[in-house]
This record gives C-alpha cells, sequence and structure tokens, in this order.
C-alpha cells in the first residue's frame, strides 16, 4: 500500500503510482486524523508533504514502511536517523526546483528593495495624488554586494542572476567551489565578512543542527543598517526574536521571507512592519516544477520499492538537500 498525503500532488505524479499499484491510498483535506494515522502506520511507502511530521515514535509504529519520498528538496520534518535506524529509505526531489526558488528569491529581495508591496498596497487605498520626491524611496540592487550563505545549487542560482545586476557576490560555504567562482566573480568569504560588508544576504542553506539560529542578535549586530535579509531555505535558520528586535531597532533595512520559524504560523509582530516581504512558503511554486517534483517524488517510491537504483535516497549517501 502507498499512502499520498494529499490530493493536491499534481495528477502526473499520482499518474504514476496508479499504473504501478492498485493499493493506493490518496487522502483529502476531510480525513480524519485517526484514519490517517491507521492508514500511514500500515503503508509500505509514503509520499509526504514538508507539512507532514515524521517524527521517531511515529516511524517506529509503520512496520511495513520502506520508503517516505518527501515532495521537497530539505527534510527536516522527518526523524532521519529514526528512519535509517529501522530501514526505511528517505528520498527528495533536488534539482528541479532549483531555478525557480532562485526566481523567487531574486523577486522578492527586488521587491523588497524597492518597497514594491507597500507601494502598491499605498495606491489601491487611494493615498497615492502625485509623484513626491521622497515617496518610498528604496535602495538600488544594481552594482551592490550580494552574501549568499549556502552556495550549493540554490545559492549559485540565485549568484548567477544577479550577475545581470552586476553585483558582488560574496559567498560562504563548507567548502570553495572554483568553478562557481569562474562563472559569477563570486569570492570566498567567512561568515563575518559576508555579514559586515553585505547589502543583501540570501540564506540558502538546509535546517541542520549547525544552521538552527545561524542568523540571531550577534549576527544582526555585525551587519549594516542598510542590509535586506533575504531568507528561502527554512525559517528557523533566522532566530526570529532576534530578527524582530532588529527590524524595531532600524538595525537593518529590511526583509523578504518565504520561510518562517514557527511555519505555519507568522508572527504577529511581523506582519506590522512595512518595509518587508512575506510570502507563503512559494519558492516552488511553478506550474511546471511542482509536476517535476510530483513525477520525482512518486519515481522515487516506484525505485525503492522496485528494488532499482534511486539517487534520491539522503540516508545512504548523505542525500542532497540544496
Amino acid at each position: 500500500m502507498i499512502v499520498v498525503t494529499s490530493d493536491k500532488i499534481p495528477k502526473t505524479g499520482l499518474d504514476l503510482l496508479k499504473n504501478y499499484t492498485d493499493d493506493l491510498i490518496i487522502f483529502d483535506d476531510n480525513i480524519p486524523e485517526t484514519k490517517k494515522l491507521k492508514y500511514i502506520v500500515e503503508a509500505d511507502a509514503i509520499l509526504s508533504l514538508l507539512r507532514d511530521k515524521f517524527p521517531s515514535d511515529l516511524i517506529k509504529q509503520c512496520k511495513n514502511l520502506k520508503v517516505i519520498s518527501n515532495y521537497a528538496v530539505g527534510y527536516d520534518n522527518i526523524d532521519i536517523k529514526a528512519a535509517s535506524e529501522l530501514g526505511v529509505k528517505v528520498c527528495n526531489t533536488p534539482g528541479v526546483l532549483t531555478e525557480t526558488t532562485a526566481d523567487l528569491a531574486f523577486a522578492i529581495m527586488l521587491a523588497a528593495a524597492r518597497k514594491v508591496c507597500s507601494s502598491q498596497a499605498f495606491l489601491r487605498k487611494g493615498k497615492y495624488h502625485g509623484w513626491e520626491p521622497d515617496l518610498f524611496l528604496g535602495y538600488d540592487v544594481y552594482g551592490k554586494t550580494l552574501g549568499i550563505i549556502g552556495a550549493g545549487k540554490i545559492g549559485q542560482a540565485i549568484a548567477r542572476r544577479a550577475t545581470g545586476f552586476s553585483m558582488k557576490i560574496l559567498y560562504y560555504k563548507r567548502s570553495r567551489n572554483i568553478d562557481f567562482e569562474k562563472q559569477t566573480g563570486a569570492i570566498y568569504s567567512d561568515m563575518d565578512s559576508i555579514l559586515r560588508l553585505s547589502d543583501f544576504i540570501s540564506i540558502n542553506t538546509p535546517l541542520t543542527d549547525e544552521t538552527y539560529h545561524m542568523i540571531d542578535k550577534k549576527e544582526f549586530e555585525i551587519m549594516r543598517s542598510n542590509v535586506i535579509i533575504v531568507n528561502t531555505s527554512r525559517g528557523a535558520t533566522i532566530n526570529e526574536h532576534a530578527l524582530i528586535e532588529a527590524l524595531k531597532e532600524n538595525r537593518i533595512a529590511g526583509c523578504a521571507l518565504d520561510v518562517f520559524e514557527f511555519e505555519p504560523k507568522v508572527s504577529d509582530e511581523l506582519l506590522d512592519f512595512e518595509n518587508i516581504i512575506l510570502t507563503p512558503h512559494i519558492g516552488s511554486a511553478s506550474f511546471e516544477t511542482r509536476e517535476k517534483m510530483a513525477e520525482m517524488a512518486a519515481d522515487n517510491i516506484i525505485k525503492v520499492l522496485s528494488s532499482k537504483h534511486c539517487e534520491n535516497i539522503v540516508n545512504d549517501d548523505g542525500g542532497n538537500n540544496e
């Protein structure tokens, strides 16, 4: 039995699974939690969403489970250690959402810099009565310094876009990438240099013990007062309480967030700021990309259950979550 945790998964992925097995359970939003749990603990395979949590105690109840295929690149919603100990393969969908997420990161960075959303709201409320010299002054992006924290596939894609704006690119990564530097002119830097020198900071790391609250009060104190922070990775890489304090005290110019520490809850205080951009975790939300993700997530399941090689198993060789 294969369990799909949402009927909103694109049809292309569901059709692959339907062609593979007649024993397919697809949840809709109205399924009772008790019934949902019954199917999950009996499943051989699960196609999961980021919002689906698989802690150790749940995985241990799943006696038949062979694979969890996450409809995402990140997999911090799954207890990888517990899954590995119980022989459950965990898969993700790397690569296919790289360019789409980079598009979104650059879009919200531009929107934050030029106050696109707050100026549109101003106009829609009928407050625009003519051009003014100081109306919604923002910051140039062209020629500025972009600091990339986590220069994996998505971080590198953001950097390629930045070259079109003649931005100086600094990047922090566990290991230096010479090819990336040759392609974009990026400069390998330490975290302190990126925090001190960047006009824009883009966070593109997975959420791990090491990256949890990697941007905290101390880091905000190092940054320039005109910096804008962009986060399309995981919300908890930033201490949201420290971010709110930095915004209140005007220690940073703004931020553009597609993810939140307490997601799906968004801190009420964040909603009060007009100099920030908030989007509801739509980094990979294009028709083309979500279809590719569905196909990959379904294909991961079919390959594991068929004992075929699956390159997207994250608890075999470390996986790919960039």
